[in-house]
């Protein structure tokens, strides 16, 4: 059991991002309009869209709204032409930071994303600085107060379906799968009627570093806050333990 409770870290990004709904059914919309032609419209055969519709799901996007971007993108397949790019640089006292993005002017992005890390007193750093900091996860977040299993009975669902380690925390339960089982494991999930409050593959640091100096702090929140704002940047991951 984890003293890293990542149910308040959802909730808290959850409120954020209900303050600025259009900016994560943007981020979600080019995510689609990527899978959509990586892997084509029909989301049984195509897993990656799966996931992104899971996601959407997760965040209160309606089935419409979905149901069209699917339709958007099919029709408009010679014209999507998001590139994904990442970051990785520092924060104040050397929390690590990475950014992922979907963009269709990577000059535009890197000098937004540059300008964030500088306006809170980091730098961007090369490609690898950082990222051997972090394993590429599926994580999937489920609400206590959303779940009629028992821990046991819930823990023996996500094994079975291949989950690699389950935690158990004062609100909510994580279960961590690898990326190329994340997708089973969901649907394991799905087919048992359990609702996940978050369900992504994502970047976990394998350590979290707390932050003492308030100064450091709003610097750091500061270039969170930037890219946050950036209807470029898809995620941004930390190695920061924020304080709840």
């Amino acid at each position: 059991m984890s003293g890293h409770s990542k149910f308040a870290n959802i909730k808290h990004k959850k409120e954020k991002n209900d303050a600025a709904k259009g900016k994560i059914f943007t981020i979600i919309g080019r995510e689609i309009a990527v899978a959509v032609k990586e892997g084509g419209p029909d989301p049984d055969n195509n897993s990656r869209l799966r996931d992104v519709i899971a996601k959407a799901k997760a965040n209160n996007m309606p089935n419409d709204t979905i149901d069209r971007g699917i339709k958007k993108a099919a029709g408009d397949l010679g014209s999507v032409n998001y590139e994904f790019v990442s970051y990785e640089g520092y924060g104040p006292n050397g929390i690590a930071i990475i950014v992922d993005a979907l963009t269709d002017n990577k000059n535009r992005t890197a000098a937004n994303v540059r300008s964030a890390f500088t306006k809170g007193s980091g730098s961007v750093g090369t490609p690898g600085c950082v990222s051997y900091m972090f394993d590429e996860k599926g994580q999937i977040i489920i609400d206590k107060e959303e779940c009629y299993m028992d821990a046991d009975e819930l823990m023996m669902i996500a094994l079975d379906g291949g989950a690699e380690d389950f935690n158990e925390e004062e609100d909510s339960f994580e279960i961590i799968t690898s990326k190329d089982d994340f997708s089973q494991v969901r649907t394991a999930l799905e087919d048992a009627n359990i609702t996940m409050a978050s369900a992504e593959v994502t970047k976990l640091p394998q350590n979290y570093v707390s932050l003492t100096d308030p100064d450091a702090v709003k610097c750091l929140q500061r270039t969170l806050d930037l890219l946050d704002e950036d209807d470029d940047v898809q995620a941004v991951y930390t190695n920061w333990e924020e304080e709840e």
